[in-house]
Parts: C-alpha cells; sequence; structure tokens
C-alpha cells in the first residue's frame, strides 16, 4: 500500500500547541492542546486513542468525547481548528453524572453537560466554563485517576492481576471501577501504556528486536504483540516504524 507522503511531513501541513491547566482545574484536566491544520486535498488523519475523554470545539460546535476503544481516522480537508480538553483518565465521571462507560466510542453535545458554553474558545473562556460546572470531591474518580496513574508510570505493569494484588482489590473489582469511571477496562489501559512505549523506541532510532520487545512488554509471543498493536494503531508494527524519520527494520 503506498504511503501518503505527508504522513511523514505532518508538520508541513499541522500545528500542535498544548497547555498546562490552572492549579486549581489541574486534577480534573491534563491538559489543553488546539490542533490547526491546512491541505489542498482531502488528509486521512489516523488518530490512535488514550484513554482520556476529550471535551472539543470546532466550527462552533463543542462534544465531549468519550474513550475510543480502537484507533479511528478522520478526515482534514482545507482549514481548520479544533481546541481541545483533555481529562485526566478517570476524572470524567463527576462532570459526567453517570458511568464513563456509556460515553465511550461516542460522542454527545457538550451542552448537554456543561452549562454556559463560550461562543469561542481559548483557554481563558475555557477554564472559566470548567470551574463554573467544577463538581464536588468524588473519592472513586481519584482512586481510578491513581490507579491509570500507577499503570502510566511503572513499564513493568503488564497485568491485571498483578495490580489488582499491589491494590489490594480483586481483578473484577478493577474493572468495575475502570467501566464507571474510566470507559475502558483496566487491561486495555495497561496495554495502550505499554504499546505507547514501543513507539518511543521508534522514535529513538535504530534496530528492534521485535520478539524480545514483545516478551519485555509481557506477551506470551511476537504474534500477540503484532495483532494488540495493530488493532490499537491501525497498521503492524514495522508498517508504524516508517512514520519515523529512520524506520526501523527487524
Amino acid at each position: 500500500m503506498t504511503r501518503d507522503e505527508r504522513e511523514l511531513e505532518w508538520w508541513r501541513h499541522q500545528r500542535h500547541e498544548f497547555h498546562q491547566p490552572s492549579p486549581d482545574l489541574a486534577a480534573h484536566v491534563a491538559r489543553y492542546w488546539v490542533v490547526e491544520w491546512r491541505y489542498d486535498r482531502p488528509y486521512r488523519q489516523l488518530v490512535v486513542p488514550y484513554p482520556n475523554v476529550q471535551l472539543t470545539f470546532h466550527a462552533g460546535a463543542a462534544l465531549v468525547t468519550g474513550v475510543s476503544s480502537g484507533h479511528v481516522t478522520k478526515e482534514l480537508d482545507g482549514e481548520g481548528r479544533v481546541f481541545g480538553v483533555a481529562f485526566h483518565p478517570g476524572a470524567f465521571r463527576p462532570f459526567l453524572r453517570a458511568p464513563v462507560q456509556s460515553i465511550t466510542d461516542r460522542s454527545v453535545p457538550a451542552g448537554a453537560l456543561f452549562d454556559g458554553l463560550p461562543d469561542h474558545a481559548d483557554l481563558d473562556r475555557v477554564e472559566d466554563l470548567l470551574r463554573r460546572n467544577l463538581p464536588g470531591p468524588d473519592p472513586r474518580a481519584r482512586q481510578a485517576v491513581e490507579l491509570v496513574a500507577r499503570i502510566v508510570e511503572d513499564p513493568s505493569m503488564t497485568r491485571v492481576d498483578a495490580l489488582a494484588q499491589e491494590t489490594g482489590t480483586s481483578v473484577r473489582g478493577l474493572q468495575r471501577l475502570f467501566a464507571e469511571h474510566v470507559g475502558v477496562g483496566p487491561k486495555w489501559v495497561i496495554r495502550r501504556y505499554r504499546l505507547r512505549e514501543v513507539t518511543e523506541r521508534m522514535e529513538a532510532g535504530g534496530r528492534i528486536d521485535w520478539a524480545a520487545l514483545a516478551a519485555d512488554l509481557g506477551y506470551a509471543d511476537q504474534p500477540h504483540f503484532v495483532r494488540d498493536f495493530t488493532a490499537m494503531f491501525g497498521e503492524t508494527p514495522t508498517r508504524y516504524a516508517e512514520r519515523y524519520p529512520e524506520p526501523v527494520r527487524s
């Protein structure tokens, strides 16, 4: 399959900005992001998900988008801009007032959840919006946020039963907590962050021993690793590695 050359030089067509939340919102918001693009013909943008619920403002519309359980493709054409709020995984349940799993793989109008949406989205207006709608403390949400952070921080965390044992709960208890507050299961979250380490190695360049890497990530064999990577990223590891300046060869 011929690769769109714009995938390898996306920075010529897109501009990305990231901003940190104010201290009073940092328990809920992971970051703000802005993407602007300009394409003279349609471009299919591959989006690989993380377990963040997103609040986005684009072309006069505001949406809350739940976690995508797999990769998605968005078509970009002409000029456009999106302002986004990425909430900490596990932190959106108090805003939603319903299980976060109820919006997995779908979007809902932001007006159904937030009062006083701004006509134009910028950092100050969006932070004012969040402050006006800020929910009270939720210990279970805080627990979910901390568990996801534990997964992110520990590369050796590759199994749900290990997380359950470490936290003194059951696998079933973790599954219920993640469905309620994160929107996807703990196994999905573990797999996503371990696979992120694969792309970090790709970005670093050099040769990758795929079989050894699969073992490091807790996979029984390389085919299982390739299957999970392809399901999450939409391409095999070697195909995806072509996106980086120095393609990785096995």
